[in-house]
């Protein structure tokens, strides 16, 4: 094993041209530094200097082994410096509900960088388990459903929005604007397991008399954006969600809405009235998305 030790004796007669300055520099003794060389050579199995009264050479060896251990001491000199400059920032952990899109999300942490300020942390969960995370302390904010008729934290809604029918762009009804229950009592569909309103669409497709086949159940809304594409099956999911190769048709008669905004834990409830770069950037992408989505006053 190559000890970072031996590379700094290393380099430091490189650098300083004898072994004599090279140890006062390592604040070590000269016999120290000349048995840690000779430990050097031993795992390389050859000589890395060429040793007489006058100067110390570097050996064709040497010279091929100082090009790495330069680098191999800069990554080490760059990790040292990343992780103090870790340590001195703020943390900043932000929870994110895992039936909201993701790519607004990425896009955002893309473009804002969060890392550069915060140690930042970002998780995914249910809406209970935001909640948990929330009352533990394991988290400062999420990004989550709201207005629940709870007041246990600090929350701050900035969309609503609808839920729509998702489907392969090339069904025969993917051009359609509306589509009853009824059209759909024959076609395979796809269940999203996580889904806050699964109760309400499966008791309005049950009083409508449709009992499809699920070729899917999945809790993983990406993937099931994937499927749909390919024609797997048809899925209802909030209107935000788009992908290319999928027809996004309203579900005639269907009204279920959902609230989208920040809960803050009370130790970070200033952020709801002066929030941070990226829960601007997450908002503003949220609520940009082409899903006909209303902003929440």
């Amino acid at each position: 094993m190559l000890d970072r030790y031996l590379l700094r004796y290393f380099l430091a007669v490189v650098d300083q041209g004898n072994f004599s300055r090279a140890a006062e520099s390592c604040n070590v003794a000269q016999p120290t530094l000349s048995v840690g060389i000779a430990k050097l050579e031993r795992l390389l199995g050859r000589p890395v200097f060429i040793r007489s009264n006058q100067r110390v050479e570097l050996t064709a060896a040497g010279s091929a082994f100082l090009v790495h251990a330069r680098r191999i001491e800069g990554a080490f000199n760059a990790a040292a410096r990343s992780m103090a400059l870790s340590a001195e920032l703020p943390s900043f952990r932000l929870a994110v509900l895992s039936s909201i899109p993701t790519s607004p999300v990425a896009d955002s942490v893309a473009q804002v960088r969060p890392g550069e300020s915060h140690r930042f942390e970002l998780i995914f969960g249910s809406e209970r388990e935001i909640v948990g995370h929330i009352a533990k302390g394991r988290v400062d904010l999420a990004l989550t459903l709201v207005d629940r008729g709870t007041d246990r934290f600090a929350e701050r809604a900035f969309m609503t929005e609808g839920y729509a029918l998702a489907m392969a762009a090339t069904h025969p009804l993917a051009t359609h604007s509306d589509i009853s229950a009824d059209k759909l009592a024959n076609e395979i569909m796809i269940v999203r397991r996580h889904c806050e309103a699964l109760s309400e669409t499966s008791r309005f497709f049950t009083e409508r008399g449709v009992r499809p086949h699920f070729a899917l159940r999945s809790t993983n809304d990406d993937r099931v954006l994937q499927m749909v594409a390919a024609g797997l099956g048809i899925t209802v999911m909030p209107q935000s969600y788009r992908l290319a190769g999928v027809s996004r048709p309203r579900l005639a008669g269907f009204a279920g809405r959902r609230t989208i905004g920040w809960m803050a834990a009370h130790h970070c409830e200033h952020f709801l009235d002066t929030p941070l770069p990226l829960m601007k950037t997450i908002q503003q992408r949220l609520v940009g998305l082409d899903g006909g989505q209303d902003t929440a006053h």
